[in-house]
């Protein structure tokens, strides 16, 4: 169903890397999502006022907020299409998670709303009706709520786009409260003992719970985030694929909205080379990765002496040191100063981001003693950093 809807109503949608084809992936989720939650509030409202369900009423209010919730996803998709302007130079494209970011807001409201009368509820019970329809309409409800959970996955991974990955795991939780609705029902309908205030909290709880995970999904690249691993490799090896890159470090990508990037990257190169045929190959290298991966890339070089056999053979040591002591560290800039009483060693140290400062000082002191077992005369002069990629980075050289 899915691929029928995307296929039918997203032109070019193969091309997930455009912005119109991910505005038009976004009006596609928020248009189901108004026209299917739209049809869960009536149905569960109409169900509630027959049995009397506060919960089942207070589910249906619920569905009626993800329609509206729904409705600030469309526009906030439609406002993070406008290009860029004079007051915005690198475009609208943070609205998407500022829009989310108030979805969930109501996400919270409701379940707190939820929490408010079901406590009453259990304070001052009401009579409950059973009907064996009303548990029928409600199972219907949670297959469709558990679709809408898949369809918003699955459109969400398409485009990466975390919007819409909070919104399944928003349909997932109305899921799963419904199905504790049921469950009241059913209990009363078998042992006559009314739980329905009890399974009210649980689900305003969830609910809760569910607005909470969604603001801290949407904070994250507003705050900002580590580099995905995925995309470090990809950048990396791209720079690195152009003729005269010996390796790079010191990525840095700004995100301003789904497929809207800029970054900044270290390139290694021969120090032998000519400033203006490394200008020329920097240049174009920047051009291509506008070109064909969309990211405003800024490109710094950095020198680096080939043909000393004595720093070559340091810097493997270096990295046969760093292996054995953790095979996270890395590191770069690595430049030799010889001398005859002193070698000095100047690097900078990627380190793990748990690393606090009396770990660094000790991994500076464990690399300086294993280079002092090698050849007394060696002494580092090391600059400690931390990288900016996600878990599992791609090997800095």
């Amino acid at each position: 169903m899915t691929e029928y809807l995307v296929r039918r109503f997203v032109k070019g949608y193969e091309n997930t890397e455009n912005a119109q084809v991910r505005t038009a992936c976004g009006v596609l989720s928020g248009m189901v999502g108004i026209c299917c939650n739209v049809l869960l509030f009536a149905a569960k409202l109409a169900i509630g006022l027959l049995t009397g369900s506060i919960s089942i009423m207070a589910d249906a209010f619920n569905n009626l907020s993800d329609a509206a919730s729904s409705i600030v996803g469309y526009v906030g998709v439609k406002m993070a299409e406008k290009p860029a302007d004079a007051d915005h130079p690198f475009g609208h494209g943070r609205i998407e998670y500022i829009a989310a970011f108030v979805v969930s807001f109501f996400v919270m409201q409701v379940g707190f709303s939820l929490f408010i009368s079901s406590v009453g509820k259990i304070r001052h019970p009401e009579e409950m009706v059973f009907h064996r329809a009303a548990v029928a309409v409600l199972f219907m409800t949670v297959l469709v709520k558990l679709w809408m959970g898949v369809f918003n996955r699955k459109l969400g991974r398409r485009i990466n786009s975390k919007v819409m990955m909070a919104t399944a795991a928003d349909s997932l939780g109305d899921a799963a409260a419904t199905s504790a609705t049921i469950l009241s029902m059913v209990v009363f309908g078998m042992t006559g003992v009314n739980i329905d205030g009890f399974v009210g909290v649980i689900v305003s709880l969830l609910v809760m719970w569910a607005g909470v995970e969604i603001a801290k999904d949407t904070l994250e690249p507003l705050i900002g985030q580590p580099i995905d691993p995925e995309v470090y490799r990809k950048i990396t090896e791209f720079v690195e694929s152009y003729e005269g890159i010996i390796g790079t470090h010191d990525l840095i990508v700004h995100n301003y909205g789904p497929s809207r990037s800029m970054a900044t990257i270290h390139a290694e190169v021969d120090s032998d080379w000519k400033m203006e045929e490394g200008h020329e190959i920097i240049d174009t290298i920047e051009r291509d990765c506008m070109r064909k991966l969309g990211i405003l890339l800024v490109v710094h070089m950095d020198p680096v002496e080939t043909h000393n056999r004595q720093q070559e053979q340091y810097r493997r040591l270096l990295g046969e040191i760093l292996e054995s002591l953790d095979f996270r560290l890395s590191f770069h800039d690595f430049r030799l100063v010889p001398g005859t009483e002193r070698i000095n060693l100047i690097f900078d140290l990627v380190v793990p981001a748990e690393y606090n400062e009396a770990m660094r000082d000790t991994i500076k002191t464990k690399i300086s003693d294993r280079l002092k077992e090698s050849d007394p005369r060696l002494f580092c002069v090391m600059t400690v950093e931390n990288s900016f990629c996600g878990p599992n980075p791609e090997s800095e050289r």
